[in-house]
């Protein structure tokens, strides 16, 4: 049996070339990325630009049509992928759950990577303490007792990635994990991410968004798609410039960043969120 425990050495997350073609149409063209430990990248682009296609292969979710995809040093095709996504945090805001499950219990259900608490199971000391401490680190200490239904879209987001967590992953992929929250909301996701990710320096992050707003000041490096094809990668200072963003959705915009945050407006001075 192949081991598909996470290598030691080497990239995080290595795509080569990757092409994936749907009934004819490309959703992803010649993409390559080299993901190290520690580094935060964000996939930026306009809706179609294939930033959740990307998001799907690096988390081995699925294969590409065309290229070589590495996880945690294992290539998809050669390695069990159900064992492998044991070890990536993937956080969807979409979230399927269907039952009233305290954040607590929501948090747990990392430990078996199931949407819901599995029958019968009884978490160990060990795994308690861990999600009272991701709970207390993403500020949800005081909502740890509170059910799904009663949690507002913020609070979710944050449970989530305590959730995400709990195997202690080396990578976490976060799919657009501010949609839906106000400004308040939104700020504290953003600034928990920035403390999680100082306080796991190994951590590879991966986080899909159409808006620069919405990028952590630890963001490290990025990645521009549209129609399905990198237009940019590399360090995030030298990847996000007014030329290169206009580019990517097609509209002239200004750039600006103050204490690491980013923001864009329209040339003619109206703010430009970046969505199409």
């Amino acid at each position: 049996m192949v081991d598909s425990r996470p290598a030691e050495t080497g990239p995080v997350l290595r795509a080569d070339d990757v092409a994936v073609v749907r009934e004819g149409t490309h959703l992803l063209r010649d993409v390559s990325l080299r993901v190290e430990r520690g580094q935060h990248w964000a996939l930026l682009g306009p809706n179609g630009a294939g930033k959740t296609t990307l998001l799907g292969l690096l988390g081995a979710l699925t294969h590409p049509t065309r290229g070589s995809v590495e996880v945690l040093g294992h290539r998809l095709g050669r390695v069990d992928m159900r064992t492998l996504r044991s070890y990536v945090g993937h956080v969807n805001p979409r979230h399927p759950l269907r039952t009233a499950l305290t954040v607590r219990q929501v948090v747990l259900t990392g430990a078996t990577n199931t949407t819901e608490l599995v029958p019968r199971w009884e978490p160990t000391e060990q795994q308690v303490r861990r999600a009272e401490e991701l709970i207390s680190t993403l500020g949800m200490a005081d909502r740890a007792g509170s059910r799904w239904d009663t949690l507002s879209q913020g609070e979710r987001g944050r449970a989530l990635i305590a959730r995400a967590l709990m195997p202690t992953p080396r990578l976490l992929l976060l799919d657009e994990p501010a949609t839906g929250l106000d400004l308040a909301a939104r700020e504290q996701l953003l600034s928990s991410l920035d403390a999680l990710r100082a306080e796991h320096p190994q951590l590879a992050t991966v986080l899909v968004t159409h808006h620069l707003e919405e990028l952590p000041t630890s963001t490290t490096h990025a990645m521009l798609l549209r129609d399905g094809q990198a237009l940019a990668s590399g360090p995030v200072e030298e990847v996000l410039t007014g030329e290169r963003i206009t580019k990517c959705f097609d509209h002239p915009v200004r750039l600006s960043r103050v204490e690491g945050r980013w923001s864009a407006r329209a040339e003619n001075g109206v703010r430009n969120r970046l969505s199409s």
